[in-house]
């Protein structure tokens, strides 16, 4: 049997915490394919198997909270299954075990699936998980946090209809009921064992949602979810960092202008939009290679500064932030940039982000201007020691000067802000790092291609 471990979703990431399991117990998963979600104070990401073969235990609930390389689950590798049934075809007479849940005083419950039947077809290699008989109690079918999200919203097994294996409720069948009830789509059953009571609704921390304040509370209290909790903890480290800022106006007439001449031929060419985003970034390369001490980490033994440039990329999701990253951006050309951006500011909606897209970033840029913002105070992704921000892109009456004499102009205007930890880097040096950027995209030019 093969042990799956927690991974180290991160350079200063010591936990995991289980958000959800892709497979269930029985169903072949391939190498590399996608088996659980996994949610830290930084990353939200699907981690692939490292096996193929057949999940056997689930050794983590979900919403457990476990160290890096703890054990997880269990899988059956091929060469495992061909050498139980060679060995057990002599006999003839074995029969398949039931898969059912065990504890385990020494860590979380464990919850296996049963082996091949001996000398079984092709149709039926694998039989199905939690085979129970039809007089077993259905609580045994579901998960410890499948139970646990049942008495949280006082519903029971019998107002669920399981499409798991074998007829087993899954989290999903749970909070499709529950979402149904808050949405009033269907009537609630009553629970069998005790007296019909209103349905509660579960307070939504998604931004925008309205939130049902029960039975004519004044108050109502918002659970945190893990990505909640998660950016708490690094909102809270980041801010025992001494910051700094400086901001500066950049006249956008020649970054307007080059976009404006390039995206309907990248449009066309690429399927996508070109944002300013890239452009940004190129600006920012170069003032990182003028100023190395940037695009570095802050260590108690001193300031860790990198060779390769690696750009974090705030994505704004439901109800919070991740910063995946784009690796080696100094190698990529604008059209490229904009492509891997836009890639991954995809998956992280999406929630299909992968293990490679986190960790290791060097610097980080938010596109703030995206929400309408002219001037945010951006908070450093420590352990990094600096970070961009990009506002909105307004046209502004400027002063500007001619032979005759100063005139006032319409102008694209763009805000950069830069926070920068003052440990590593004073204001004289953020001031002529965020002039490289400024120059940079003022100087844009028919000679900046895209390609």
């Amino acid at each position: 049997m093969a042990k799956v471990t927690m991974p180290q979703l991160g350079e200063s990431v010591a936990e995991g915490t289980i958000g959800k399991w892709l497979k269930e117990l029985g169903d072949h998963v391939a190498k590399y394919e996608p088996l659980v979600e996994v949610v830290t104070d930084k990353v939200n990401a699907e981690v692939p198997s490292p096996f193929e073969g057949i999940l056997r235990e689930i050794l983590v609930e979900e919403g457990a909270t476990v160290p890096n390389n703890a054990e997880i689950a269990v899988i059956e590798t091929a060469d495992e299954s061909v050498a139980e049934a060679s060995a057990s075809l002599p006999t003839g007479t074995q029969e398949p075990a039931t898969g059912a849940a065990e504890s385990d005083e020494r860590g979380p419950a464990k919850i296996a699936a049963p082996p091949p039947a001996a000398g079984a077809g092709p149709a039926s290699a694998v039989a199905p998980p939690f085979a129970l008989p039809a007089s077993a109690d259905p609580d045994a079918r579901m998960t410890p946090a499948v139970r646990r999200l049942l008495r949280e919203h006082e519903l029971s097994a019998a107002q669920i209809v399981g499409t798991g294996g074998g007829g087993r409720i899954t989290r999903e069948d749970v909070l499709n009921v529950i979402e149904a009830i808050r949405t009033g789509s269907v009537p609630s059953a009553p629970s069998p064992s005790r007296p019909s009571t209103p349905a509660r609704t579960t307070p939504s921390t998604t931004s925008g949602a309205p939130i049902a304040f029960p039975d004519g509370a004044d108050e109502v209290l918002l659970p945190m979810t893990q990505m909640r909790r998660g950016i708490a903890a690094q909102m809270t480290r980041a801010l025992a960092v001494p910051h700094a800022y400086v901001h500066m106006e950049v006249d956008a007439s020649a970054l307007v202008r080059a976009r404006d001449t390039a995206k309907r031929e990248y449009q066309a060419r690429e399927g996508i939009s070109l944002s300013y985003v890239p452009f940004v970034i190129k600006a920012a390369v170069e003032a990182l290679r003028r100023f190395p001490t940037f695009n570095a980490h802050w260590t108690d033994a001193g300031l860790l500064v990198k060779r390769r440039i690696h750009m974090g990329v705030a994505v704004a999701v439901d109800d919070g932030l991740l910063v995946p990253v784009v690796r080696d951006v100094d190698q990529l050309s604008i059209g490229s940039l904009n492509r891997a951006i836009a890639d991954v500011a995809a998956r992280a909606r999406a929630g299909k982000l992968k293990l490679d897209d986190y960790g290791g970033s060097t610097f980080t840029i938010d596109n703030t201007g995206w929400f309408g913002s002219n001037l945010t105070m951006p908070i450093i992704n420590v352990p990094e020691v600096a970070i961009l921000t990009m506002e909105a892109i307004t046209k502004r009456a400027v002063v500007r000067e001619t032979p005759d004499g100063d005139v006032i102009a319409i102008r694209p205007v763009m805000n950069v802000v830069l926070a920068i930890d003052h440990r590593a880097n004073d204001g004289a040096q953020a001031a002529a790092f965020l002039r490289v950027i400024k120059a940079a995209l003022e100087g844009i030019g028919s000679d900046t291609t895209v390609h």
